[in-house]
Formats: C-alpha cells, structure tokens, sequence
C-alpha cells in the first residue's frame, strides 16, 4: 500500500429538546450560480444524521489516484458490526451539497417609469432570521497490543475494526500491513487510544469494485449509538501539506448544530455586488471566503446553510426526497417514534410521497490547519430552527430610456449604487476597488427636466 488517505471523521451528538417557531422569510429571486464542493480541490465531505444517541455517519470519498492505494483510519466510538456499514449513492451526497450551497441570486430592476408594486416593495437585501484487503495479515497483532475486533467485506470495501493498546504497536501493525503511516501519526493516534475509540480501517476489494463496474468510489455509511460528539480533526491533518477544506451537512429532527470549542460564524450573507460577478462567481467566493478566514483568525467554522429540508428559498437544488433522505441516514424521517429495527438503522421504513418537515440540515465549512485546531471538532446539536443561507445578490438596473421624474430620479441615483456594490464587493474579497469599478456599467447623466428641479440639485435638496 503506497498511501495512507486518512480522512478523519467520527461524529457523536448531545441532544436537544425543544423545537423553536420558525418565521417565514421570501427573497423571489432567481438563482443562477452556487458554491459548492466543486469549488475546492480535496474538499472532504461528511453527512451526519443524528437522532438522540443514534448517528449515522456518511464519507463521500474524494480520493484521486489509483483505487488499489486508496485507505482510510477513522477513529470510531464503538466496534462495529457488518450491519451496521453500507455503501451509499455518490447522487445523494452530490445533491446535499448542491441544495445547501451558498448561491448567487439576481433580480431585475423594473421601468421606473411604469413602476410594478411587487418588486418595488420587496426589500433588495432582505434579513435571514453545504488494493484489496490480504486474507492474511502480517505482523503479531497480539504482540504489538492490536486487536482485530472485526473483518467483513461491504460492496467495494474490505474492512477492519481495530482496537489498541499503544499508539506504537498500531503505528507498527499498519506500516507492517501495507499502510504507509506519515511522520507524526503517532503522536496523533495516542489521543484516540486513551479515549479508547476504536479504528475504522477500510481498503478498496478490487475483485468486488471492477466485478460491480463502478468508475468512482462510493459513500462509506456507518451507524452507531454514541452520546460523543466529535470530530477527530488531527489524523486528517497527517498528511496535510496545506489547509484543507471539510464540508459537513447535518440532518436533524431538531435544528441547528454548531461548534462547541471554536467559535461558528456565519459567511458574509445577503449582500449586494456587481452584475459582472456572475460570470466570475466562482473566483468571488473563493476569494470572499478566504478573506473572511483570514479575518477570522484562521480558527473558526463557518455557517453556510441552515435550512428545512422540506423547502428551499431560492432553490439552487430541489429539497431532497423521503428515500434519498433515508438513504443518507434520515432514519426517523416517517415515524419518529419507531425504533430502528436493528443495529445499523437502514431498515426500510413507510413509503410516503410528501417532502419532510422534520429534517433540518446544517452546512458548516470548516478550512483547517494544524497549528490553528490543535483540538478536535466538539459539536452541539440546539433546537435553533433560525433559516440562514449564504445569498448573494446581483440587481440588474434598468438602463433603458425613462424620461418621467421617477425615472430620471432613479438614473442619477445608479452612479452611487454601482459605487457602493463595488465597496462591498472589494471590501468581501479584498479585490483592487480601481480595478472593480472599470467593469462597472456605464450611465448616462440624466439632465435635470426643470429650471426648478435644477435649482433643488444645485441647493443640495435633490440627489
């Protein structure tokens, strides 16, 4: 085994209990871009549907290179079972990230001359309350303190549980197994031994992957009961040659959920910007993010949607439905007094053609060092059913001829609105602001229509 991909994750929740009303709120827009995990090269992404102490955990693989060198240790809470794993649909996985990206809106300004009530009184920027496993192993596994608690094969996954005595005799017992443990990885595993998690070790079975014709690899989901919620940051940093970005999309009965031991801020929301980002949205996020980050200080996690599954507003995905939401873990979505039927909470439950309501996704982006999360991830689940989503917005104006007063009133008015998008613009993304207003559009001076209405803009009582 060439490489060791360490990609984390296990997650273990506390419990709220109360559930909050939650306001409606509209923005009509039209959506035309969205951020999502496209954007970042290596950006690992993890689902996690939690209810009481019942997790169920999905990995979406972002692995490049050949199959037969992929791996993954993840630190788990309990021994697991072969019912208690599955493969997920890669489709899921793309359409929560899809329906919970940040996303670009725009609105059309109408003829200010034949003004239509309904977007004249819809606020522009309106409040919010994404090899095959050997049959036989080397090494003494008993002689360097490493028990294989578990071994089974689930779709194109060979996989171990291991539990362990020292942080050596498993460092040992992997590089003695074909995983090419990184300096460091020691250190990092000690931790996780005394806190007596065990590991989930997972190798691609080449047989089973090239017999099923599968051109990626799938979700690995994982259930179990745990009332620990932790994110085990540090493995993943291992390999880490500089930040690396992690999306977290958490499904809920309750609301949101948020970071306990470092601080969760919300992405810059629901501001205006030039019409020319469109065709730039991706280098604008980009930029807006890590700009933010770097405000920051580096060491936060960042909210990028908190939302009702059952709705969108506006949609850059359609919300998912009942059986891709059972798919990725939603196990209590039709009756939530129904306990699961076995260990791995994937029994098939009621079908039922109407959306959810009792799903409540989080979307935290988390961009991580080293030296700037020395602890893991600590997570708290809060009856917060607040609706947030990272909008941003483009008003396109109307630059067509409008000679009445209003009209004219509203052309002089451009020149400062365009000026001030273009502040906010380079303020988000530290953009050059000379450089943002050459792709301005230009207007025309409106010439005042009276001696009169002349006289007001020479007293400075007329814009």
């Amino acid at each position: 085994m060439k490489l060791l991909r360490t990609l984390l994750l296990s997650c273990l929740f506390t419990i709220s209990s109360l559930f909050l009303a939650t306001k409606a709120w509209a923005f009509c827009g039209f959506y035309v871009a969205k951020a999502d995990a496209k954007l970042y090269n290596q950006a690992s992404q993890v689902a996690i549907a939690r209810s009481g102490n019942k997790t169920v955990l999905t990995m979406a693989n972002d692995y490049q290179g050949e199959v037969k060198d992929f791996a993954i240790v993840v630190p788990v809470p309990v021994v697991l079972k072969k019912e208690q794993v599955e493969v997920g649909k890669p489709s899921v996985m793309a359409h929560l990230d899809a329906f919970s990206a940040p996303r670009l809106v725009e609105y059309f300004d109408p003829d200010p001359c034949q003004p239509e009530p309904m977007y004249e009184q819809m606020p522009p920027t309106a409040a919010v309350p994404s090899s095959q496993m050997a049959q036989k192993t080397r090494g003494n596994a008993a002689d360097l303190g490493v028990t294989i608690e578990e071994k089974f094969t689930v779709g194109e996954y060979d996989i171990l549980i291991l539990s362990a005595k020292e942080s050596g005799g498993l460092e040992t017992w992997l590089t003695q197994n074909g995983y090419r443990i990184p300096k460091g990885a020691k250190e990092l595993l000690k931790p996780y031994i005394r806190q007596k998690l065990k590991f989930f070790v997972a190798k691609v079975n080449l047989n089973e992957f090239e017999k099923a014709g599968y051109q990626n690899l799938r979700p690995i989901k994982m259930a179990f009961e745990s009332p620990r919620f932790m994110l085990p940051l540090r493995l993943g940093m291992v390999n880490a040659q500089q930040a690396q970005d992690l999306l977290v999309y958490i499904l809920s009965p309750k609301g949101q959920a948020e970071v306990t031991n470092y601080r969760t801020v919300k992405v810059p929301s629901n501001t205006e910007i030039p019409t020319f980002v469109k065709s730039e949205f991706s280098d604008f996020y980009k930029s807006m993010f890590q700009t933010s980050y770097d405000r920051e200080g580096r060491n936060v996690a960042f909210l990028e949607y908190a939302w009702d599954m059952s709705n969108c507003d506006p949609c850059s995905a359609e919300p998912l439905s009942r059986e891709q939401l059972r798919d990725v873990g939603a196990f209590w979505i039709d009756d939530p007094q129904t306990e699961p039927s076995r260990p791995g909470f994937f029994a098939p439950r009621r079908p039922s053609p109407f959306p959810s309501s009792n799903v409540f996704i989080t979307r935290l982006h988390v961009r991580y060092t080293r030296d700037k999360f020395p602890e893991d991830l600590m997570f708290q689940a809060t009856d917060n059913r607040e609706q947030f989503q990272g909008r941003y917005v483009l008003r396109h104006a109307f630059l067509g001829k409008a000679e009445c007063a209003a009209g004219r009133e509203y052309g002089r008015s451009l020149p400062r609105r365009f000026d001030q998008e273009a502040q906010t613009l380079a303020r988000l993304t530290g953009w050059d602001i000379q450089k943002i207003r050459q792709k301005l559009p230009k207007v025309q001076a409106q010439a005042p229509s009276s001696w009169f209405e002349w006289f007001l803009i020479k007293l400075g009582m007329k814009g």
